[in-house]
């Protein structure tokens, strides 16, 4: 998100904040260093839930007034319908994106990322496809800012 959109490190800390999560510098630099590098560390599903409810609350404003539980654990699916709210996406933005990275998928292949996981049409994200969305959301959003 902080390169798809530029976001600073203050803002990207607010975000935190709104999700509940009082972050700090050194911390954030440790989630944002390349894979591999020695100050590299993996930012944890709780605190990737806060900061995705945090970017819900910054776009779309606060439901209630208490800040929302996060999740302990994410799942593909749950990051997918986190930025959909967050973002305002409709199906047809979905899919834009994604064909961004020559990714095509049927409204009702989509649809089915999104229904609850007891559900009979329900089918789990995969790692490759949540990766083809972020990197198509960078190109669609770069290419409608300029």
């Amino acid at each position: 998100m902080r390169y798809i959109f530029d976001f600073d490190d203050q803002l990207m800390l607010s975000i935190f904040i709104q999700g509940g999560h009082e972050g700090n510098k050194p911390e954030l630099a440790t989630w944002l260093a390349r894979e591999g590098k020695p100050e590299y560390l993996l930012c944890a599903d709780e605190k990737l839930a806060r900061f995705l409810n945090g970017l819900i609350i910054k776009n779309r404003g606060a439901k209630g007034e208490d800040t929302p539980e996060p999740e302990r654990v994410l799942s593909n699916n749950m990051v997918l319908r986190k930025l959909k709210i967050a973002l305002d996406l409709q199906a047809d933005d979905l899919l834009e994106i994604l064909k961004e990275r020559e990714i095509t998928l049927s409204k009702h292949k989509l649809s089915a990322l999104f229904r609850r996981p007891d559900h009979k049409n329900y089918r789990e994200c995969p790692d490759e496809l949540l990766r083809h969305f972020l990197d198509g959301m960078e190109k669609y959003y770069r290419k409608n800012q300029a």
